[in-house]
């Protein structure tokens, strides 16, 4: 799992704490470097502060499940209402404020990986139209025929399918499937595009181009 605190003590000792019960951790700073991050490593669970720099844990919660199903736990020293209800909202699992003691923190991972694994078969595999895309295998299948997608690809694709009929800007789909630190251009999404629809063949139309906005996906 993954916790993102800029509090450099608070991290450690939740790291050693965990770690002490079997658990795998690894940091992050801020909401950019934890995107970063998550791009080269599979997070099963984040554990997430509010009030940070660069980027809040509520905007980090928001770019993380435009396209990863990660389950979330927000850890902050804000405990009104309002803000565990837009974290909960927005994605989050649980809501933990500061300061916890470390049994109740364990308890509610527990729970959350428990709620989290029980329901990853009905989530993993999906159809929409002609498509069946499986997020566990990354393989997508076209009226019944295997699809050969690159890795960007089908991560453009699942994008889309899975949030059908919402536009994306490039600058969106860019930062979300390349992460914020890729220098190339907003083209390289018109590329990928372009050739998703080439394999579609027929049914390429499903990705539709919002002139001067961007793409969304309609079936």
């Amino acid at each position: 799992m993954m916790i993102v605190d800029d509090e450099e003590q608070m991290r450690g000792l939740v790291k050693t704490f965990l770690e002490n019960e079997g658990y795998t951790v690894i940091q992050a700073s801020n909401g950019m470097e934890a995107l970063s991050k998550l791009h080269k490593v599979t997070i099963d669970l984040l554990l997430v502060d509010i009030m940070m720099p660069y980027m809040d844990g509520f905007t980090f919660a928001e770019e993380v499940k435009k396209i990863h199903d990660i389950p979330l736990i927000f850890l902050s020293a804000k405990g009104e209402e309002w803000d565990k209800v837009y974290g909960l909202r927005i994605g989050g699992d649980d809501y933990i404020v500061k300061p916890f003691h470390a049994g109740e923190l364990l308890a509610r991972i527990e729970s959350v990986l428990r709620r989290t694994k029980s329901a990853a078969w009905s989530t993993a595999r999906f159809k929409i139209g002609p498509l069946v895309l499986d997020a566990e295998s990354h393989t997508a299948l076209l009226d019944g025929q295997s699809l050969s997608l690159t890795l960007k690809e089908y991560e453009l694709l699942y994008l889309l399918a899975r949030n059908k009929g919402k536009l994306f800007t490039r600058e969106q789909l860019l930062h979300s499937i390349w992460g914020h630190n890729y220098t190339g251009s907003e083209r390289t999404v018109d590329t990928h595009v372009k050739t998703l629809r080439l394999k579609l063949k027929e049914h390429g139309t499903l990705i539709q181009t919002i002139w001067g906005k961007g793409y969304k996906f309609e079936v």
